[in-house]
């Protein structure tokens, strides 16, 4: 009996070996992931130094919370400007001080990025197409590239929350991306129920609307998301197909002067143009913008800059919210638009941006706009 004991005992110290190297393995097993281009990439188990480049895509890794895990930028994030829309780099300033590992929308430099002090694990690419080559970033620095499809919050909201959920995998924080995208069906359908079945909706229009940089009041969006969200009658999708793939559209002035909308938006990205020009210069001035009835009656408001290095999805809700108190005051009767954007922009970054971002543009948002001066 006793003998029999003895020749057992050596297995015990060798299967607690054996339960420890397995244990261990899994701790460090890689991480298989799937990208937007269907990309089957292979990621470390532990994803602790991150480098996110192209349009949105930093605005992203901001909403996760893994701002501490970004150990470069690209060149927008450093430069100082008067002007700024984005509120995830006005909540996290720390952006400004990090090393640059190449340049705006997607031009990533390889070699910078291999000359960081601190190397990234991963790299995130919104907006593929534009820029350095995914696949070949990735062949030149060894480093898995995860390409991400920004997405919208109307037709290609899936997109966004799989994006979302795509980078909320690769860095193991899978509950912070649900209770984002929680948050976000909750502020659309709130929205959605506040207009639903309005008798007479309001015909409205956007202008001044930056894409690709600052323009004019003739710019705008057919397609505006805000005016989307609380069912708004946008004068400028009338007669384009629902699923129209049209973004961004330099309106007739005419066709305007026509259609004379009820209530009129600015999009204050326009302020960038300076003194002399831009949408309110051209509303205060131009004849055929004058002789708008909404501009006859003071029926023109300002509104955040939301298309700043792409679309900025909390302004987009903000917008959205403000937009609904003005055309449909009994409906938002209890919304103070400026408090509700800083509860977005805390629900989403951790931080009230809004009376920052808004003093870069006159303190205008929110606010119906002087055509007098």
């Amino acid at each position: 009996m006793n003998r029999q004991s003895d020749r057992r005992q050596p297995l015990f110290p060798i299967l607690a070996c054996l339960l420890t190297l397995i244990v261990t393995a899994q701790a460090f097993a890689d991480n298989p992931i799937t990208d937007a281009r269907g990309r089957a990439l292979t990621l470390p188990d532990r994803v602790e130094r991150i480098i996110c480049s192209g349009p949105g895509s930093l605005r992203l890794a901001t909403y996760l919370g893994v701002q501490d895990r970004v150990v470069a930028v690209d060149d927008i994030e450093v430069r100082q400007k008067r002007f700024d829309a984005r509120p995830y780099a006005l909540a996290v300033p720390a952006y400004k001080t990090r090393p640059v590992f190449g340049e705006f929308r997607g031009y990533d430099d390889p070699e910078k990025i291999l000359g960081l002090g601190v190397q990234p694990q991963v790299i995130f690419k919104t907006y593929a197409a534009t820029g350095h080559d995914p696949v070949e970033l990735q062949n030149k620095t060894g480093i898995p590239v995860v390409i991400l499809d920004y997405g919208d919050l109307s037709r290609h909201r899936d997109q966004f929350y799989t994006a979302l959920r795509i980078m909320a995998r690769a860095l193991d924080v899978p509950d912070r991306a649900e209770a984002v995208i929680d948050f976000f069906n909750r502020e659309i359908k709130s929205l959605a129920e506040r207009t639903a079945n309005l008798a007479h909706p309001k015909t409205c229009f956007v202008g001044g609307i930056a894409f690709k940089g600052p323009h004019g009041y003739a710019s705008t969006e057919p397609f505006y998301p805000p005016f989307a969200l609380v069912n708004a009658e946008n004068i400028a999708s009338r007669g384009l197909p629902e699923h129209s793939q049209l973004r961004h559209s330099v309106f007739s002035k005419e066709t305007l002067l026509t259609s004379d909308p009820q209530v009129l938006f600015l999009d204050l990205s326009t302020l960038q143009m300076g003194k002399g020009q831009g949408g309110l210069f051209e509303l205060r001035t131009d004849p055929v913008f004058q002789a708008l009835t909404a501009v006859e009656k003071g029926e023109v408001y300002a509104l955040l800059p939301y298309n700043w290095y792409t679309g900025n999805y909390g302004s987009i809700l903000a917008n959205a919210w403000y937009i609904g108190k003005v055309l449909y005051p009994e409906q938002f009767q209890d919304i103070d638009p400026a408090a509700r954007a800083d509860e977005i922009y805390t629900a989403l970054l951790g931080a009230p941006v809004f009376n920052q971002m808004n003093a870069m543009f006159r303190n205008m948002a929110f606010s119906r706009v002087d055509l007098t001066q």
